[in-house]
């Protein structure tokens, strides 16, 4: 399994990933749940090459590409994660996250994950539970409520 950092990414490989980010499956569980321009996706990407703090990936296997996997407000020892599936593909969530702690806790060293979730979105939620995150707050966002789920690597 292979992490293609965002800013390696091909004409090809960008273009889907937006595909996937526009996707409505996708879109209803972002914090933004707007439609994103090329524009807008190119201007993003290049803004990562600037950002130590984030780092996002397209999850490739074989000649497959499972999903998008991202940390954000990287410190020292802690961040927030992302991640979507491919739309076409089921039950790539555990490949995805696996890739994700391994990443975070092998190359990066955190010590800690936090994840925000829609407390409808119930298979993120079963996810991340899998793996062993523990909810340790809620909140609103934009009228809905938000669970934030937390855990120590």
């Amino acid at each position: 399994m292979q992490l293609l950092d965002f800013t390696t990414l091909d004409s090809q490989q960008l273009a889907l990933v937006l595909e996937w980010r526009n996707h409505p499956n996708i879109r209803k569980w972002m914090l933004r749940d707007n439609e994103i321009s090329m524009e807008e996706h190119l201007c993003f990407i290049q803004s990562l090459k600037k950002r130590p703090d984030k780092r996002y990936f397209l999850l490739q296997r074989s000649h497959n590409y499972l999903g998008v996997v991202d940390l954000t407000n990287i410190t020292a020892t802690e961040a927030e994660l992302g991640i979507y599936a491919n739309p076409d593909l089921h039950g790539v969530g555990k490949l995805l996250m696996s890739a994700l702690i391994k990443y975070a806790h092998e190359t990066l060293k955190l010590t800690h994950l936090i994840a925000n979730v829609f407390a409808e979105n119930e298979k993120a939620k079963d996810l991340y539970q899998k793996f062993d995150f523990v909810e340790t707050d809620r909140t609103a966002y934009n009228g809905r409520e938000m669970i934030t789920l937390e855990r120590t690597l």
